[in-house]
C-alpha cells in the first residue's frame, strides 16, 4: 500500500512524525492510502490504540484525512504543501494574470511618507515601553472603521490580514477545532487552517457572499469559528450586501460562542458599501490591511474587535515581536492624510476592467464572477485542461484548486491590468479554453 515508505516508530508522536517525514519529502503523496491501524499495528508491535492516537494527531494537524470505510489518506493538499505551488510558470511573452497582484500604476509613491515618518521619528525616537499602535495611525483607522458602522472596539496593528488571523484562531481556538471558511476561498487561509491543526468546514458562497444555509450548516456541525470576506472576495469578487448581512448577522446571533472573523481587505480600493457582521457574537475581530490599495510590501492591518480578543493579541504580541513597527504605521498614516489614494478612482479603474471582462464573456456564453475586486472567476467544466490550454494561447491565469475545498472546478483571472483590446483577446482564449473538447476517434 505505502510502496517504497516504511513507517515507523514505537510511540504515537514518533508514528505521527514518520508519516510527516514521508510527506514532507514526497514518500508519500497526496491522496495516498494509509495502513489500516491494526495492520500498521501489527507491523509496528504497538498497541492499536497507539496508532490511532497517531492518526488523530495527523487528522487535527491536517495531514492526513479519513473517510470512514476508505480509511485514512494523505489529503490532497496537506498543510506541509502550500496551495501556492499550484501553479503554473507562464513561458516568456506570456501574460501573467495568476498571481492576485494590484496594478503598480495605481499604487501610490512610497517616498514622500516614509520621509516624514523618518522625520519624525528622528524628533520623537520610538522606544521600548512606548503603545503598540501610534496615535496618528490608530486615530483615523478607528474613524474610517466608526464611519463604516463597525462596532467600537479597541485596536491592535498587525502585519497584514493573514498575521491577524492566525493571531486571533491560535488564542481562541485548540487543534481539532472546526473553523468555517468561505469554498471557493482565500488560498492562505485554506493552509492556515489545517497548519494550526484546525479543521476547515467549507461554507458556499455566491455572489453575496457565504449562503446563510450554508453557515447554518457549517455551525451546526461544530464550527467554532467563521471568517468572512466583507468585500473583494477572493477569489469570486463577492460582496455581502445589506440583505445577506442580515441572514448572516441572525444566524451569528443565535450562537454567541462562536469566534467570527471578518475581513475588509477591500478596503479603499472597492466602491461597495460595507455592511458589517461584527458583534454578531461575543467574540469578533474585524481586520483592514493595506496592502492591495497602497501596496504589497506595506505589512500594517489594523484590527478591533472585543476587548478581551484585542488583549489577547496584543498580549502575545508582546511577547514576540513587540509591535508592528510605528515608522510603518506613521508612514501609512502620511498616506491617508496626504489622500495619496482616490479609493474612488482605484475602484472604478479595476470595476471598469472586471465588468469588461465579464462581459465580454457572457456574449461568448461563458459565466463569470466579479462584483468587486480585481479578479474575476470563471467556472469551467475541466480546469486542467483549461489553464493549459489558456497557457498555450499566451495566458497565464490561476488554477482555481487553489481555492476550492468542494465547490467546482473553475479558474481565477486577474484583470488588475488588463485593458483595451486585451480585454476581447483574452475573453476570446477563455472561451475556446472552456469549451468541450471534440472527442478524438480512431478509424
Amino acid at each position: 500500500m505505502l510502496e517504497g515508505y516504511r513507517i515507523s516508530g514505537r510511540g504515537a508522536s514518533e508514528i505521527a512524525a514518520s508519516v510527516e517525514r514521508g510527506v514532507a519529502d514526497g514518500a508519500l503523496e497526496p491522496g495516498q492510502a494509509l495502513p489500516p491501524m491494526r495492520e500498521l499495528a501489527s507491523q509496528l508491535g504497538v498497541n492499536p490504540n497507539t496508532v490511532a492516537a497517531a492518526y488523530r494527531t495527523l487528522r487535527e494537524r491536517g495531514v492526513i484525512e479519513t473517510a470512514g470505510r476508505r480509511g485514512s489518506r494523505v489529503r490532497a493538499r496537506p498543510a506541509t504543501t502550500a496551495r501556492g505551488s499550484l501553479r503554473v510558470e507562464p513561458p516568456p511573452g506570456a501574460r501573467n494574470l495568476a498571481e492576485g497582484n494590484p496594478d503598480p500604476a495605481l499604487l501610490p509613491p512610497l517616498g514622500d511618507a516614509f520621509a516624514v515618518a523618518a522625520r519624525r521619528a528622528a524628533e520623537e525616537p520610538v522606544l521600548y515601553g512606548q503603545p503598540p499602535v501610534d496615535e496618528e495611525f490608530g486615530r483615523p483607522a478607528r474613524a474610517g472603521m466608526s464611519a463604516d458602522g463597525v462596532p467600537d472596539g479597541p485596536l491592535a496593528v498587525t502585519s497584514g490580514t493573514l498575521d491577524a488571523i492566525e493571531r486571533v484562531l491560535a488564542l481562541h481556538l485548540r487543534p481539532g477545532d472546526a473553523v468555517a471558511v468561505e469554498d471557493p476561498g482565500w488560498a492562505s487561509l485554506l493552509d492556515l487552517v489545517p497548519a494550526l491543526g484546525l479543521r476547515p468546514v467549507p461554507v458556499a458562497v455566491d455572489d453575496d457572499g457565504p449562503l446563510p444555509d450554508a453557515l447554518e450548516a457549517a455551525l451546526a456541525a461544530g464550527a467554532r469559528a467563521v471568517v468572512v470576506t466583507a468585500r473583494a472576495q477572493n477569489p469570486t469578487g463577492a460582496v455581502v450586501g445589506a440583505e445577506r448581512a442580515e441572514a448572516l448577522r441572525a444566524i451569528l446571533a443565535r450562537r454567541p460562542e462562536v469566534l467570527l472573523i471578518e475581513d475588509d481587505h477591500g478596503h479603499a480600493f472597492v466602491d461597495q458599501p460595507l455592511h458589517p457582521l461584527s458583534g454578531s457574537t461575543g467574540r469578533w475581530v474585524f481586520v483592514r490591511s493595506v496592502a492591495k490599495a497602497y501596496g504589497p510590501d506595506l505589512r500594517v492591518a489594523v484590527l478591533t474587535g472585543d476587548p478581551v480578543t484585542v488583549d489577547r493579541v496584543q498580549g502575545r504580541q508582546h511577547l514576540g515581536p513587540g509591535w508592528v513597527s510605528r515608522l510603518l504605521q506613521r508612514a501609512v498614516a502620511e498616506l491617508w492624510r496626504g489622500g495619496a489614494v482616490d479609493p474612488a478612482a482605484v475602484a472604478a479603474a479595476y470595476g471598469r476592467r472586471r465588468a469588461a471582462l465579464v462581459g465580454a464573456l457572457a456574449r461568448r456564453g461563458v459565466e463569470a464572477h466579479g462584483r468587486s475586486g480585481m479578479n474575476v472567476w470563471v467556472p469551467v467544466p475541466d480546469e486542467t485542461g483549461a489553464v493549459a490550454r489558456l497557457l498555450q494561447s499566451g495566458w497565464a491565469v490561476a488554477p482555481g484548486a487553489r481555492f476550492r475545498l468542494e465547490s467546482g472546478p473553475a479558474v481565477r483571472i486577474t484583470v488588475s491590468e488588463v485593458e483595451g483590446s486585451e480585454v476581447e483577446r483574452l475573453a476570446e482564449a477563455v472561451a475556446a479554453a472552456v469549451a468541450p473538447v471534440a472527442p478524438r476517434t480512431y478509424g
